[in-house]
């Protein structure tokens, strides 16, 4: 099961960071190209009470590498919330696959029989690490990426399905 939990959640991580920092990449040639101020995107909502792109983009991150670190039993890489620029939320994936790229297989060893438990405030889960990769880290991450995407599209930015899948 180990060597599953690797293959299911590092190379997913690496692809789907890598089409977002190519997603990022475009918006800032498209903002250039336009002259379009960089905070016009980085700040974009559907609706006053969700996240900006630019917070999206830290999440997608921090669920990543966040993930990784528990199916491994290692640190979690603290990143400051920071970014103000898209050259700086691409910097921050690199960060974020350099340390996913950094876990060798081999930290997965044991991790079929993690258990690993989330707090927030007073909310409290308990996962199998079978189960929260499958059914909280992966979801998490796939919304948050799904949602920097589908913010940029709906401002302009000439991306599609296949910039998405890559």
């Amino acid at each position: 099961m180990s060597a599953t939990l690797y293959a299911e959640s590092t190379p997913v991580f690496v692809h789907f960071l890598s089409t977002l920092k190519t997603i990022l990449n475009k918006a800032a040639h498209h903002a250039a190209e336009h002259k379009i101020d960089e905070s016009a995107l980085l700040g974009a909502r559907l609706f006053p009470d969700m996240f900006p792109m630019a917070r999206q983009v830290q999440i997608a991150c921090d669920s990543a590498k966040g993930a990784i670190a528990r199916l491994a039993g290692v640190e979690i890489p603290r990143h400051p919330d920071n970014e103000a620029s898209l050259a700086e939320l691409i910097a921050r994936i690199d960060k974020t696959l350099a340390f996913i790229e950094s876990i060798d297989a081999s930290a997965f060893a044991d991790s079929a029989s993690r258990q690993i438990v989330l707090k927030f405030g007073d909310w409290r889960r308990e996962f199998t690490a079978t189960d929260f990769l499958r059914t909280w880290a992966l979801p998490n991450f796939y919304f948050h990426v799904t949602t920097a995407y589908g913010l940029l599209r709906h401002n302009g930015v000439p991306v599609g399905k296949m910039d998405y899948l890559g």
